[in-house]
């Protein structure tokens, strides 16, 4: 069976999420714009969602846990980036919208 791209991109947010590598998760935002630079930015907000609330489901009951917690972070920030480019009349913004803006504006997620 194949994946959509919304899948393969929170399959691939979920193995780096989950995968304890820090530089990984660090750079999982950029890997996903660099990965797909022609889709709509907000499927990396949407990607990053469902992989921490995948993994948020399964990690209950045990406490609270640090990586869902990033996932939601990353996917709030990537949405106030993309809000950002709306602005200057970029729209729909796609992945190469948000390396640009990010090379340009705001380092955070390249510096990570």
């Amino acid at each position: 069976m194949m994946l959509s791209v919304p899948e393969k991109m929170t399959e691939f947010a979920i193995a780096v999420l989950s995968g304890g590598d820090d530089q990984g998760i660090r750079s999982l935002v950029r890997q996903m714009a660099e990965r797909w630079p022609d889709e709509k930015a907000l499927l990396i907000c949407f990607a990053l969602t469902c992989a921490a609330s995948h993994l948020e489901d399964l990690m209950r009951p045990a406490t609270v846990a640090i990586t869902p917690a990033i996932g939601y972070k990353f996917a709030a920030l990537v949405a106030a980036d993309i809000l950002a480019t709306e602005s200057i009349g970029i729209n729909p913004v796609r992945g190469a919208d948000l390396l640009h803006f990010w090379r340009r504006v705001d380092p955070y997620f390249l510096a990570l």
